[in-house]
């Protein structure tokens, strides 16, 4: 029997007592022997408005999550940019939001964001280093260009809106997924080795490459790219000087008039299509996009590469027009999401959790091994919605999660000069 389904003393919380007592205080009532009471005494529903974007949304969550604590997800969809502005516009018009670290330098400062107390978060210790201090469990320090996640986790106090460069028990928010993302490409129709990412500019897949037209991410791309080729090292790829895009933009737009680039997707499905179709041989990509063209029975790789990975996380924050009782729900809802049952749902598809301990605990020994820890599958994959993802003795892109993690080079960023970036991106799209 695996661990996750022991059903030990502990597991008999408060809550489920409570609940206990409330059915037979309830039946009490039913039966007439209590009296003196409204005929109807409803408990409150505990519903929490939870601004994002669809990625991270997942009706199983909200499933789950009613199941276990009976708190109703309202899911408000946006985009990354309309999430940005409504947290700033309209602070009261949700509970909990779900973001990426690279916009907190935009969101803090608004005063819109409520500080979270770390004593609060049950698991807060044994969120992965990788956030609280740059740094694996092992020890090993990893890149910290771009908006890395311990430069932004930290506020200087309860009512601050400035960043503490040291830890502090006052966050801006609790990570929750994150990757390290890479290049995919079509190893049958490439068939030779990739290990750099100045192959997707190599005029041997002129026609056949492509590049994500999403500005903050594409450039950081096309900064690997840039660094690879020998060309520039950056000081920090994350926030460029102007000259510095400008140098960046303009080696694109290049590559573009020479015919290198097939497309510029912004849809997850339309990185998928271009892949499996075989129309690009090689472009920017997201794991769980490489493992949907897998699924097809098609070749595709999520390929590692010398120069490192292009990390990114998403958090969940804390809107300031909470009340005392939705902030106690948001802090139920977040501590929940780090117990286990979220963190094994999204390391099957293959992102990694906040808190290992808990994930591992609720996936089987298999599963860990290959997603975890770069080891062949003892039986076949299968992701969350039971869809067969490898076949047995298959192992992951990259290897375990020290060997991807660990290289990771630099973060999804806001630049200093985002505008005159945004401006000089759309400017090369249209050329």
């Amino acid at each position: 029997m695996s661990k996750k389904h022991v059903k030990t003393p502990k597991a008999l919380s408060r809550r489920a007592v409570l609940k206990g007592a409330a059915g037979v205080a309830g039946a009490a009532i039913g039966s007439g022997a209590i009296t003196g009471f409204p005929a109807i005494w409803a408990q409150e529903e505990k519903v929490l408005r939870y601004l994002g974007t669809a990625v991270n949304q997942s009706d199983d969550i909200t499933k789950k999550v009613k199941a276990d604590t009976g708190i109703t997800i309202q899911n408000i969809v946006a985009t990354t940019d309309d999430v940005t502005k409504r947290v700033i516009t309209q602070p009261n018009s949700f509970d909990v939001l779900d973001t990426e670290y690279f916009s907190l330098k935009k969101l803090v400062p608004s005063g819109n964001i409520l500080p979270m107390d770390a004593k609060k978060i049950k698991e807060f210790d044994n969120i992965t280093p990788v956030f609280t201090k740059g740094q694996l469990p092992n020890g090993k320090v990893i890149g910290d260009q771009g908006t890395a996640p311990k430069k932004v986790m930290f506020l200087e106090g309860e009512h601050s809106t400035k960043f503490s460069p040291t830890p502090t028990e006052w966050v801006t928010l609790i990570p929750t997924v994150y990757n390290a993302d890479t290049l995919g490409i079509r190893p049958d129709l490439i068939k030779r080795p990739i290990n750099t990412w100045a192959e997707l500019l190599n005029p041997e897949f002129k026609g056949k490459a492509a590049i994500l037209n999403i500005p903050s991410i594409g450039i950081m791309d096309a900064a690997m790219v840039v660094e690879s080729t020998g060309k520039y090292k950056y000081p920090d790829k994350g926030n460029m000087t102007k000259a510095e895009i400008d140098m960046t933009m303009g080696v694109l737009t290049e590559a573009k008039k020479a015919g290198q680039f097939r497309a510029f997707w912004k849809d997850f499905n339309e990185s998928v299509n271009l892949m499996a179709s075989g129309e690009t041989v090689i472009q920017s990509m997201w794991s769980p996009a490489v493992t949907a063209v897998r699924s097809k029975g098609i070749p595709c790789v999520f390929q590692p590469l010398k120069e490192g990975y292009r990390s990114w996380a998403s958090v969940f924050c804390m809107s300031k027009g909470v009340t005392p009782k939705q902030a106690d729900m948001v802090y139920e809802f977040v501590n929940w999401y780090l117990s286990g049952w979220a963190g094994a749902y999204l390391n099957r598809q293959g992102y990694y959790s906040a808190v290992l301990s808990t994930a591992k605990a609720n996936m089987e020994p298999y599963e860990w091994a290959y997603w975890m820890e770069g080891k062949p599958a003892e039986k076949d994959i299968h992701g969350p919605d039971g869809s067969l993802l490898e076949k047995a003795g298959a192992t992951r892109d990259g290897g375990s999660y020290d060997d991807r993690m660990g290289n990771v080079a630099c973060w999804n960023a806001v630049m200093d000069e985002n505008d005159y970036m945004v401006r000089k991106w759309n400017e090369f799209i249209a050329s």
